[in-house]
């Protein structure tokens, strides 16, 4: 079976924009691919290296949603970055042959540093954020990585550090990547901007139903429809754009309809989309309590992940070390 490489960060709670845009993708591939899926825990310190502590926490509520979605443990492998160190000895060895102007021209960097603007981001781990990133998917000899269209570029260096590594060594122990195309839905937060751990306006997969029902009935809606015999337009608000992920077409046509002609208030709008987010959230609660009630589950399913994602990575390194003449 072809390879498929793909990771998360842990830098906060798995959110329903996670889950959509990624995840459910995941578990689909499981069932055509070999899946390599790992926790990027050494990443998520490239912009919460002040506060490590909290990348634990993170990684086992990751790993709990990993399975709660459907990641069988049978028919892919998940796993733990920092637990394969070999992850750090490709990332070195790559830095040594990566142009510094290929990473300042990498479309994350000025991303991210425009979207988190509250810590300090003026570190060597920051930019060379791409290069452990390569090494990341490099290291397994993926033939595909699931991105969307808008991702491509992302993915680039990765490829371009593969073709360099090949000239410059004559070998092809890194094989270079091909995106696995997806169309990802695109979930707005609750303020309306795109959902992010870092703009804190997610709805969280732990989150309790209350607090998910709270966070969807204080939504603002169409600022222009003051009251409820005012015609909206359903384009203008958020909430409508969550009932375009979450919410079937003749629902979606129902609402639409029912701002337009001020059939309709906005409290009935969303009280639609939370019955439909419950049918989403319910079946992955409850399989968190049934793995949470399973002491150690997560770290034999860790252990065993980290033992095959192991031998493939050392596999990978035999290689790289023979073509640069290493022991």
């Amino acid at each position: 079976m072809e390879r498929v490489l793909s990771g998360m960060q842990p830098s906060g709670y798995l959110h329903i924009g996670n889950l959509m845009g990624a995840l459910r993708n995941w578990v689909r591939l499981q069932e055509e691919y070999e899946c390599f899926y790992f926790v990027a825990d050494w990443h998520a310190l490239t912009t919460n290296y002040a506060n490590p502590s909290v990348i634990r926490d993170y990684t086992a509520d990751l790993l709990l949603n990993f399975l709660a979605a459907g990641l069988d443990p049978e028919k892919c492998t998940i796993f733990v970055q920092s637990k394969v160190p070999a992850h750090a000895e490709l990332h070195v060895l790559l830095s040594m042959i990566t142009p510094l102007g290929w990473l300042e021209r990498v479309p994350t960097y000025k991303e991210k540093k425009e979207e988190i603007r509250n810590r300090d981001l003026g570190t060597y781990g920051f930019l060379g954020y791409p290069v452990l990133q390569s090494a990341d998917i490099l290291l397994y000899r993926a033939k595909y990585v699931p991105v969307g269209i808008d991702q491509v570029p992302h993915l680039e260096i990765t490829r371009e550090i593969a073709r360099r590594f090949a000239f410059l060594y004559k070998n092809d122990a890194l094989l270079e990547p091909e995106p696995l195309l997806a169309e990802f839905p695109k979930v707005t937060g609750v303020d309306g901007r795109k959902m992010s751990k870092s703009y804190d306006n997610a709805v969280y997969l732990n989150d309790p139903p209350e607090v998910v029902e709270k966070k969807i009935l204080t939504m603002v809606t169409d600022t222009q429809r003051m009251r409820r015999t005012d015609p909206g337009d359903p384009e203008r608000s958020p909430v409508f754009q969550l009932h375009k992920v979450f919410s079937s077409k003749d629902e979606l046509d129902e609402v639409a309809e029912g701002c337009r002609k001020a059939k309709i208030g906005c409290i009935d709008c969303k009280r639609i989309l939370i019955r439909n987010l419950f049918k989403v959230l319910e079946p992955i609660w409850t399989k968190r309590r049934e793995i949470s009630a399973r002491p150690g589950l997560l770290d034999e399913v860790v252990a065993s992940g980290v033992q095959k994602a192991g031998r493939a990575a050392a596999e990978t390194m035999g290689m790289v070390k023979e073509a640069l003449g290493l022991y």
